[in-house]
């Protein structure tokens, strides 16, 4: 069984892991003077000293953005990597506005902060349509109950770069206080959209219309989502991290790193990372749209949470419980007596490379509510070797035929899909024998649930997964691209996790970055 817990060797001293990057790497000269021609000898000159790795110094103020209420200069805070100026964010972006990259310089969410007001359910001209640019190698924080929410009819554009990634993070991130076990010390980012959605807060209301609206979970003020309109868009977030969310904000109900709710096909996401969520790594409610390279890891919930209707397509997915935490990697819920509601979830996966570290969870994988789900060309691991790998519960969800009339997909479908567990399958409500789970699974085409893996770096594909047969899922969806392998990573399909991730002790992703206690400095 692969072992996480591996020393991070990076090509810094102990002292700058933080900020050795490619612009700190200085040059240790020639240690004295060059000498020429003999002259007469001459005192050793002093040895030239080691170089050090330079704090950032604070910027020398906030700069001026287009809305009227502005950035709030609360002066400094210090950390391992040094000294930044504190822009505070406005509570709400009335008019659309960029966050600039300024050396020395980070953006405070200070309590919720909204992106425009909300236009309502469907789009009567009245909308404020801000749009909030953040730039590459931006880096917010907060803390407590602070989170960030972009409204109907209001877009973010939050994409970084490989070699300089947006991070939201926590105030303890900055300050250097956390360790691998350190979570929910902020909310997290909520994308809110028209798309349709089901379980309506209106009693009544038909699902999948302008009358069926949700509130945000834990929000204690309004903060709705959904529509019908599909294509709707939230705007685009790439190369980005989500890190330490999940605070409590109201009752019992946390935030998770990234939430969309009624996110529509407009919507572009892409090289996602949600790192130590107390709650789920990622929740999506209802709407409809497509996530190309998402990493989870150490949710302490579930890892991808999909919810009331959604319609979503995923390549390239990593999720990576911490050891002895998180429940489920996926738990797909459309319960509750939401069985029969229409837009029915459909989630479709490839290439994905699922751990299972908890060994507290009752599966690692649980589809219920009559969700249509597919998985194709991946691999579930179970290090613990005690949490069993599926669980489907109905046996309508187990075996329910396709009816486009009613928006059914039919039942749930695996194909090129391996599994290395002590235990595959377990009994599952709803009547539903793990001999029944195994039949279905034993349906699709090269599954093995006898798969012994042979990931490197916990990850990487060894030769046991490249000798899988692929499955072609680009006749599922167009959004798919053909793989060559299954799994996540893999020969040829092995960059898109280098550059803009950070490392922990569950998984080092990259010796060129930064350790996720420590903020990335450029």
């Amino acid at each position: 069984m692969t072992n996480f817990h591996r020393s991070l060797v990076l090509g810094c001293s102990a002292l700058a892991l933080a900020s050795c990057g490619a612009d700190e790497i200085v040059s240790p000269g020639t240690g004295g003077d060059v000498i020429i021609n003999n002259p007469p000898a001459t005192a050793t000159p002093t040895p030239t000293p080691t170089p050090t790795s330079t704090l950032v110094t604070p910027a020398a103020g906030c700069p001026t953005i287009s809305d009227p209420v502005g950035l709030t200069d609360d002066n400094t805070i210090s950390g391992p990597t040094g000294e930044y100026r504190v822009c505070t964010l406005p509570a709400r972006f009335t008019t659309s506005s960029t966050l600039p990259y300024v050396e020395g310089l980070l953006y405070r969410i200070n309590g919720r902060v909204d992106v425009g007001t909300d236009g309502g359910a469907a789009d009567t001209g009245a909308d404020t349509d801000v749009e909030l640019t953040i730039e590459p190698g931006v880096i917010l924080f907060s803390s407590g109950s602070g989170w960030l929410n972009v409204n109907r009819g209001n877009t973010i554009d939050a994409n970084g770069t490989a070699d300089r990634p947006i991070v939201f993070t926590s105030r303890d991130n900055v300050l250097g206080l956390n360790n691998a076990n350190s979570s929910g010390q902020w909310g997290g980012v909520v994308l809110s959209g028209r798309a349709p959605v089901t379980d309506c807060i209106a009693p009544g209301a038909t699902p999948g219309t302008t009358a069926c609206e949700r509130q945000v979970e834990g929000a204690a003020q309004p903060a709705l989502f959904g529509g019908a309109t599909v294509d709707d868009s939230s705007g685009s977030m790439s190369y980005v991290q989500i890190r330490y969310s999940g605070f409590v904000l109201s009752g019992d109900s946390e935030l998770q790193a990234l939430t969309t709710g009624g996110t529509g096909t407009g919507t572009q996401l892409s090289n996602i990372m949600s790192y130590n969520s107390s709650d789920d790594g990622v929740e999506f409610f209802g709407g409809q749209f497509n996530l190309r390279n998402l990493i989870v890891v150490g949710a302490e919930d579930d890892s991808l949470d999909t919810d009331t209707g959604v319609k979503v397509d995923m390549q390239n997915v990593i999720a990576i419980q911490r050891p002895g935490v998180g429940d489920t990697i996926i738990e797909a819920d459309s319960s509750n007596g939401l069985e029969e509601d229409t837009p029915r979830q459909n989630t479709r996966i490839s290439n994905a490379t699922f751990i299972a570290n908890s060994g507290t969870g009752d599966q690692a994988i649980r589809i219920r509510g009559f969700a249509d789900y597919t998985i194709v060309n991946s691999i579930l691991v179970d290090n613990e070797g005690s949490t069993p790998c599926l669980r489907i519960d109905n046996t309508e969800t187990l075996n329910r035929a396709a009816n486009a009339a009613i928006d059914e997909a039919g039942p749930v479908v695996f194909n090129s899909f391996a599994l290395d567990c002590s235990v595959d399958f377990r009994d599952s409500s709803g009547g539903v024998t793990a001999a029944q789970i195994e039949t279905r699974f034993n349906a699709g085409s090269n599954n093995d649930a006898d798969f012994t893996n042979t990931l490197t770096m916990g990850f990487v594909n060894g030769s046991n997964e490249d000798g899988v047969a692929v499955f072609d899922p680009t006749g599922i969806s167009s959004f798919f691209q053909l793989p060559t392998s299954i799994g996540a990573v893999y020969a040829g399909n092995d960059s898109w996790i280098q550059g803009w991730t950070c490392n922990s002790a569950t998984v080092t992703f990259d010796a060129a970055v930064s350790d996720c206690t420590s903020l990335p400095v450029y």
